[in-house]
């Protein structure tokens, strides 16, 4: 298999994933430096590539987004917007052997966070640990950072925190949290196409692959028992987390 068939099926299983429960950067990431791209232009193009499947979800939630108790939709989109341009710039800042160091512990971030899933949230809320009004705002501010720099499994994280704030009921607040996740990926993919940092040739090809596995994923999940997707994808994740590490202090 050439280059651009491992991209094409790396962007297939990255949209699969997604598509079921997140996690697709731990795949897209590796196969693009793989593939040639230093770290930061890997990790630019892999957020443009899979973008067009976070963008379709939202539209396809547009008519369901509802707010957070007590709290207005446009606040938290203003914060998530302005949090993604935060940490795009801030990637598109931070010099390769740096990111090289940071992005294993972005990634362990990811896998903890793909682990434990709302449970995460619940947890804390389960030993005392609340969050008031100002702290969701401060925390949503900071999860558009993490999104515009890295993003791996923020959505997940996102939702973590909702726990804190409130007891919502976590499915009804999938298509705001879709909606949060596209904002932060979107302005940083604006910025990563303005900043030349795209290499578009790799990035279409695994985008192709990833609209494919995004729609069969969708089906395919259905059928596939629950506890088994989520021991592959784990694997996936930690796999590829350890594989980071290795190459960070190698």
């Amino acid at each position: 298999m050439g280059w651009n068939g491992m991209l094409v099926a790396a962007g297939f299983v990255a949209g699969a994933m997604n598509s079921v429960a997140g996690g697709g950067t731990f795949v897209t990431l590796p196969a693009l430096t793989l593939a040639g791209l230093p770290p930061t232009v890997g990790n630019a193009s892999s957020t443009v590539a899979l973008f067009p499947a976070t963008l379709a979800s939202s539209w396809a939630y547009r008519d369901d987004v509802q707010p957070l108790e007590g709290v207005a939709t446009g606040a938290l989109l203003a914060l998530s917007l302005a949090g993604g341009l935060v940490g795009a710039l801030l990637l598109l800042s931070t010099p390769e052997r740096a990111f090289t160091r940071i992005v294993p512990w972005l990634l362990l971030a990811a896998t903890i966070a793909l682990a434990s899933g709302p449970r995460l949230g619940q947890a804390l809320r389960a030993v005392g640990l609340r969050m008031g009004r100002r702290s969701l705002f401060l925390a949503q501010f900071i999860l558009g950072i993490y999104g515009g720099y890295f993003g791996g499994a923020v959505g997940l994280m996102i939702l973590a925190v909702w726990t804190l704030f409130t007891k919502v009921d976590l499915r009804s607040m999938t298509p705001l949290r879709v909606l949060m996740v596209a904002a932060a990926n979107g302005i940083a993919v604006i910025c990563f196409a303005l900043s030349g940092n795209i290499q578009w040739r790799e990035t279409l090809v695994v985008m192709a692959g990833g609209i494919v596995g995004g729609y069969l994923g969708a089906h395919t999940g259905r059928r596939l028992p629950a506890p088994l997707l989520r021991a592959l994808i784990l694997a996936i994740t930690i796999v590829t987390t350890a594989g980071f590490f290795l190459r960070a202090n190698g």
